[in-house]
């Protein structure tokens, strides 16, 4: 059986913090000890800020193109300024709406640039993302390896809008420790027919179930874990989730 279980009764998470003793703690204040095969969900939030990724408008000076973008999208020519130096392309601007490339390759509303729940008295402040996801993940499992003798799987989750559909979902932009993807290319379905195209975003998969828990709003839940999951496939990082650009289907 698998199990979704929120930690909550974390605090604001600070620059500098140190993460992994507090996902510990929340771990043993609700009498969770970890398993081998468990898999932490951490959102991408409590990681840039633990990472001291604030940025501040004051900081700020909208160039040309920003203010040209921010006319169009109706956005305020300091985030739009960030989106461009967080980016590595701009795929769409139309009022209310700015798509980017991230500087990851993750193709993201604002290049994954956040204003919500990031803190008191951060109104004139945005958070970016982290410098290396995956990294960040990897650091996070070992930390909490060497602490209880169990490193779990990391993953590191964000929520996406999607093509033709309205709404977000959790995906992993960073991950350690599973499958990130598994390729069933070659398998047989069960009437012996050879599956041609199916890969399996599992990372995805688990962050977007983990974002049952740790919901999208007031929640406060940073961090779950997912338990009881089993796989059978090379592990491999976030990063073999993200489409090459010669692969893109909507340019």
């Amino acid at each position: 059986m698998i199990e979704i279980i929120p930690l909550s009764g974390i605090a604001e998470v600070m620059p500098g913090d140190d993460l992994p003793t507090i996902l510990y703690d929340a771990l043993e204040r609700g009498g969770v000890g970890l398993c081998p095969g468990d898999i932490l969900v951490v959102t991408q939030k409590i990681i840039s800020k633990s990472e001291g990724l604030f940025v501040s408008f004051s900081e700020i000076v909208p160039g040309e193109e920003a203010r040209r973008l921010a006319s169009i999208t109706r956005k305020d020519p300091r985030l739009v300024e960030l989106v461009l130096t967080e980016s590595s392309a701009i795929l769409r601007a139309v009022p209310n709406v700015l798509i980017a490339r991230h500087r990851l390759g993750l193709v993201m509303a604002n290049a994954g640039i956040d204003q919500s729940n990031i803190g008191p008295d951060r109104e004139d402040s945005a958070l970016l993302l982290p410098e290396d996801p995956d990294g960040s993940a990897k650091r996070l499992a070992a930390a909490l390896g060497a602490k209880t003798g169990v490193a779990p799987a990391v993953v590191i989750s964000d929520s996406f809008g999607r093509p033709w559909r309205y709404g977000v979902v959790n995906v992993a932009i960073g991950a350690a420790g599973l499958p990130s993807l598994i390729d069933r290319r070659g398998d047989q379905d069960r009437d012996g027919r050879i599956l041609e195209v199916t890969q399996i975003a599992l990372a995805d998969m688990i962050a977007t179930a983990a974002g049952l828990a740790t919901g999208e709003g007031a929640e406060s839940v940073p961090a779950a874990l997912v338990r009881g999951y089993k796989w059978n496939a090379e592990i491999s990082p976030a990063t073999a989730l993200v489409r090459p650009l010669e692969e893109d289907l909507f340019q």
